[in-house]
């Protein structure tokens, strides 16, 4: 006796394919996008070759200047061009390196920056939550401020992501020592880490590896 029509078993054949056409295809353009990634180490090229160690690093100009949004939004911000040129309208103003920055500006238009560091649309991060429970800037970008070009430091991976979910008091921080790039775990990390963990109120290691974590 034939439980299922034959339409319904033609259904049921095309929508396998069709799951099966939509996995391969998620794979194949997940493949291209870490192909199309930044490799780790290697300088990115801007139209501007800004430089992270002279501004702030020989300079001092702290991150939040710039990425004034970092500790309260998900996003750490570009600075507007305005930013920039609260500094070079005074400071090399005819600099032949720094003219897209002018011309940009003069026509209230923006930089057209090369992404160092980029999530898939389907990742969900927020800076701001990182920095409020003890996870410092360089923890994922390295030492930024010695960086002539910046580079990509971290693969952010989702399996990278999920070593730090699964152990975050191996990097936890005080926050006082957010924004040091020379931080580096202390030899009683583990103590410091347990000791964070309940300052900062995290979520259990069950909460922050579930998916909807970072995939709402």
């Amino acid at each position: 006796m034939q439980v299922f029509s034959p339409g319904t078993v033609l259904a049921l054949k095309l929508g396998a394919l069709g799951a099966l056409a939509v996995i391969v295809a998620s794979l194949f353009l997940w493949r291209r996008y870490i192909e199309l990634q930044p490799a780790i180490g290697d300088p990115v090229a801007q139209v501007v070759p800004f430089s992270h160690k002279h501004h702030a690093g020989d300079d001092g100009i702290a991150c939040r200047y710039c990425h004034s949004s970092v500790g309260r939004a998900a996003f750490a911000g570009i600075p507007p061009l305005s930013t920039c040129m609260t500094c070079h309208s005074q400071l090399f103003k005819t600099a032949p390196v720094l003219a897209p920055l002018r011309t940009a500006f003069a026509g209230g238009r923006p930089l057209r920056w090369s992404r160092v560091n980029e999530l898939p649309d389907f990742v969900y991060f927020d800076h701001s939550i990182h920095i409020a429970k003890g996870i410092g800037c360089s923890s994922c970008h390295g030492e930024v401020d010695r960086m002539p070009l910046t580079e990509r430091q971290a693969p952010l991976s989702m399996q990278w992501c999920l070593a730090c979910h699964r152990n975050p008091e191996s990097q936890l921080r005080p926050q006082s020592q957010i924004f040091n790039m020379r931080w580096k775990p202390p030899a009683n990390q583990r103590e410091l880490g347990q000791r964070l963990r309940l300052l900062y109120h995290l979520h259990s290691t069950d909460v922050l590896t579930a998916c909807s974590t970072c995939h709402h």
